[in-house]
């Protein structure tokens, strides 16, 4: 709908002082802009998270991609690499 409101956390940035926590479609790289920008304070990454649990390190190693997830077939969540469990990752 072309006459709706944005209510992202650029319309609330200035009318809100405190911590702002956004969600919806953000990857690593729009999350840390949005971050940057001074927009929003946290990001939550819904989706992302709930398939992958260890999203933090997953991060470091690939990217997910969202064409993917509901395709039918195994590419997508299913054919991500294992994470080492013994590995410490850093972002």
């Amino acid at each position: 709908m072309e006459d709706q409101l944005d209510l992202g956390a650029d319309f609330f940035r200035p009318i809100f002082n405190n911590a702002i926590i956004t969600a919806g479609g953000y990857t690593l790289e729009t999350g840390n802009t949005a971050i940057a920008s001074g927009s929003a304070d946290l990001i939550a990454f819904g989706r992302l998270y709930i398939a992958d649990p260890d999203l933090v390190e997953r991060f470091a190693v690939n990217t997910p991609d969202r064409n993917t997830f509901y395709g039918g077939d195994e590419k997508g969540y299913t054919d991500y690499p294992t994470l080492n469990a013994s590995a410490t990752v850093r972002v």
